[in-house]
């Protein structure tokens, strides 16, 4: 599977804002967007005005980052958001964090999503009591994740725990347990209840062209 290898901070100072794609640095002074805040390159400081479509660009783009994704697996995720009913971008953001790997780092068990994809992959995260190193698995209303009784001891967890653990507060669709390393993925959340950085609308216009 084709995945990103470049430099990540350059993702994040190229679209503007933090995207906590390199881990516990970005939770620190070190973070390039804190030191640097211009996009890279020669030109980086100039302020180019976007056209609409480069807008659009912009947005797309971030998303994918922002969840570790390239094109086609995106591409598939509009394509079915557009197809179910409902409004096209709030049943993609709900697609995005359905995701185990979404929902593991939005319960706090991670520093970001890109953790959460090894966590996962390396065999530590139990659905319903089963385990499942398949990052993309979509998870559905009712479904227990549990951090494996093996592996609670791990650094990533307790790195998780403790930088993020807080994230969960005010996410009315999770319910986590610390003591027991376990959440609930109680139902899909709606767009409102989203931090989303970036204007969903703006994608939904580019692939609707």
């Amino acid at each position: 599977m084709a995945k990103y290898t470049g430099p990540l901070c350059k993702l994040c100072r190229r679209e503007g804002f933090k995207m906590y794609l390199k881990g516990e640095r970005c939770y620190t002074d070190k973070c390039a967007v804190s030191k640097r805040n211009y996009a890279p390159g020669q030109h980086g400081k100039e302020n180019k005005k976007l056209t609409q479509y480069g807008i659009q660009l912009r947005a797309k783009q971030a998303l994918k980052r922002i969840y570790g994704m390239l094109e086609r697996q995106f591409r598939t995720y509009f394509e079915e958001a557009a197809r179910r009913q409902g409004e096209t971008g709030e049943v993609l953001m709900q697609i995005l964090e359905s995701r185990l790997d979404s929902a593991l780092f939005q319960m706090g068990f991670s520093v970001n999503r890109r953790t959460s994809r090894q966590m996962i992959r390396h065999g530590h995260i139990l659905v319903n009591g089963k385990k499942v190193d398949i990052p993309s698995y979509r998870l559905r209303a009712g479904d227990i994740v549990e951090i494996k009784e093996g592996s609670r001891s791990t650094q990533q967890i307790k790195d998780g725990i403790e930088l993020t653990g807080k994230r969960v507060s005010g996410k009315s669709w999770l319910e986590v347990n610390y003591d027991q390393f376990k959440g609930t993925f109680t139902r899909l959340p709606k767009i409102e209840e989203l931090e989303v950085p970036v204007d969903v609308q703006a994608i939904i216009e580019l692939y609707s062209k």
